[in-house]
């Protein structure tokens, strides 16, 4: 009877020859992130359902129709986080980590929204997310937005936009919001069933439809921009001379918006043509008044957040070369008394070679079997031991891949030394 267990609609496995390049990834940015000095938190993945509700906002399409929530067994109502920066916050509030200080951190780790599942758009889907807390200026916005641009770069990356906007304070976004409202109102024959639904709860979503049927309407919408405060303004501006200074180029969209009702002033997004519909591949923006939201002291905020998924799509179909780097050496025996010195020699293996890949055949089969086994492994080599190896105490290495080089049978302490010279001479 075939299995039909699977996997939840959305929640996808990585299997192991996928992991490789995943692997590859998360080492490129844990080095671009402590390049610029951005330390590691680990945060749950279950969080009260309040903070996603407090911060977020309880009219966004996150909180109202996205959030996996369910109740504990003490009645507590619980959620599945759907995005990091709101757990990042607590937990700096509740560990006192923003009183007079300043902190850069980031995490890495599973998100959840009930979402329709596409290309590049899961219910599971894994972010990595910098943050830092305490710097009001936009020099902490453009060294944001050149670690991003440091990181397409070291992953070879090429086709990204990077678009920057100002969403300005809440009181000077308030205004604009009115006179937006009163716009789309004229227009309102024009706008779908979601622009409808958002006018009068969320507007500004509005102008991030992605709907070709409104983009007329969107066009000619009053622009955020001609509404900035002379603080905001004056902060953008700055962030501009940064980033003309930093040679990241940048394209101005007043159009752009961000989902979670956090945000104010900055907001970025790093955009590609080559994911079809999805195509904002890292997105962020400061939110100086979400830490008091919550509970904290008036302290400023910034970040960004990338999704995983969508950048290994895109390493793949450039052929980043990501492969799981192959064994060194795969253990032949025969019988029993080889079995027990089979597993004693790829533990000294191991021991005194660091760095060497062994694998152990387990489970029997004759040699032409166990050479089978060898061969397909992708090893390097195949160590031999059998009854003429284990009287003698020595140890046969067979070459599997460089066929000219001479099978050798040597003492264990001089094969152990072979080895370890093949593997610093070049072997992967």
């Amino acid at each position: 009877m075939a299995n039909s267990l699977q996997a939840v609609r959305g929640m996808n496995d990585l299997l192991p020859g996928e992991t490789a390049l995943w692997q590859s990834l998360e080492a490129t940015l844990r080095a671009v992130l402590g390049a610029y000095g951005y330390q590691e938190i680990r945060l749950p993945l279950v969080e009260k359902t309040e903070l996603f509700a407090r911060s977020i906002g309880e009219v966004t399409d996150i909180v109202e129709k996205e959030m996996y929530t369910f109740a504990d067994r003490n009645g507590d109502s619980l959620t599945l986080r759907p995005e990091g920066t709101a757990g990042c916050v607590r937990a700096c509030i509740e560990h006192g980590l923003l009183h007079n200080q300043t902190q850069r951190l980031w995490y890495i780790g599973p998100m959840f929204r009930y979402e329709k599942p596409q290309k590049g758009r899961y219910r599971q889907f894994h972010q990595v997310g910098a943050e830092a807390y305490g710097m009001i200026g936009p020099d902490i916005d453009a060294e944001l937005i050149c670690l991003s641009a440091r990181l397409w770069r070291q992953l070879g990356i090429r086709d990204v936009v990077l678009q920057i906007n100002s969403l300005g304070s809440s009181a000077a976004r308030a205004v604009y919001r009115e006179r937006l409202i009163a716009y789309l109102s004229t227009r309102q024959t024009e706008l779908d069933a979601d622009s409808q639904r958002r006018l009068h709860t969320n507007p500004l979503r509005v102008l991030d439809s992605k709907n070709p049927a409104m983009a007329t309407v969107i066009a000619e919408a009053p622009s955020l921009l001609d509404h900035l405060d002379a603080d905001s303004q004056a902060h953008f501006e700055g962030l501009q001379a940064l980033l003309n200074t930093a040679g990241v180029a940048y394209v101005i969209n007043p159009r752009l918006v961000r989902g979670l009702d956090y945000y104010c002033k900055t907001v970025f997004e790093w955009v590609t043509d080559t994911l079809g519909a999805q195509g904002t591949i890292c997105a962020g923006g400061r939110y100086d008044g979400l830490i008091a939201q919550l509970g904290g002291e008036a302290v400023a905020g910034v970040g960004f957040a990338l999704g995983l998924e969508r950048l290994a799509a895109m390493l793949a179909a450039s052929g980043y070369p990501a492969a799981e780097a192959p064994l060194h050496v795969y253990l032949v025996l025969a019988g029993d008394a080889a079995q027990h010195a089979g597993l004693a020699l790829a533990e000294r293996l191991r021991n005194e070679a660091p760095g060497l890949r062994v694998r152990m055949h387990c489970g029997g089969g004759s040699f032409k079997s166990q050479f089978r086994r060898a061969d397909a492994s992708g090893a390097q080599f195949a160590l031999v031991l059998g009854e003429d190896e284990l009287a003698a105490k020595t140890v046969t290495i067979k070459p599997l891949r460089a066929t000219a080089t001479p099978q050798l049978t040597l003492p264990v302490d001089q094969a152990i030394a072979y080895l370890q010279a093949a593997m610093q001479n070049g072997h992967p």
